[in-house]
């Protein structure tokens, strides 16, 4: 599903962010992927989903080689790999279904494909009776759920967490990653990136740790070394 191969990033000044670093994550594993401020996660991350280059190596997402994706493959991309956030990043001024449908709406959507899909992924997450509801009226958990319904409208393969619970309360980041749990049991590849040793621990699943650049270790399941 996703292929690292020898990647590096060097930004200007000669910072080595990853150093020939080597993954593979299969169909349909859930993955956490840790480490300090500072290991290279949010570089992996961007790499990802297309919005940095390697400066050298190879990224796969399935078949496709992203290495040298231009900017009118990214959209194709983001359908392939749903992303959540830690800041949720909802349209403060939509409400939680039409912030929903607007990730719809702006990959050209129908009108009829749209009230189909957004009633049912608000479903999933839970969220089915405080659709009409803007961001700043429901909780922060239950932003997140809406983050994670507006990632799941294209039923994307892979579904890439960066530091989801970040800005939650134990009870809220423990319902998160649940659900992000039964959306694996779907199928969907789930990659996780955070700094929650508790959630990692608790979740007995593959660990990959990461340090300055470089993958420290690799662990079917593992527990938050660092």
């Amino acid at each position: 599903m996703i292929k690292i191969i020898g990647v590096s990033k060097i930004y200007t000044h000669k910072i080595k962010v990853l150093n020939d670093v080597n993954l593979e994550i299969k169909p349909g594993e859930f993955v956490s992927i840790v480490g300090q401020s500072g290991a290279g996660k949010t570089t992996l991350v961007r790499l990802l989903i297309g919005e940095e280059r390697p400066t050298a190596g190879r990224v796969m997402v399935g078949d496709w080689d992203i290495t040298k994706i231009n900017r009118r493959e990214v959209p194709y991309l983001r359908r392939q790999i749903g992303v959540i956030f830690q800041d949720f990043k909802l349209l403060p001024k939509k409400s939680l279904e039409e912030n929903v449908a607007f990730a719809l709406e702006v990959s050209g959507g129908t009108r009829a494909r749209i009230k189909k899909i957004v009633p049912s992924v608000l479903k999933i997450v839970g969220l089915e009776d405080k659709s009409k509801r803007y961001p700043h009226e429901v909780s922060g958990g239950e932003q997140q759920r809406a983050a994670i319904a507006r990632a799941l409208v294209h039923q994307p393969k892979i579904l890439l967490a960066d530091e989801p619970t970040g800005n939650l309360d134990a009870i809220n980041a423990n319902e998160i990653i649940d659900l992000l749990l039964r959306i694996n049991k779907f199928g969907t590849t789930v990659v996780l990136v955070t700094h929650n040793k508790e959630i990692v621990n608790r979740l007995n699943k593959r660990v990959i740790s990461m340090d300055h650049g470089v993958v420290t270790s690799d662990q079917e399941r593992g527990k938050y070394l660092l």
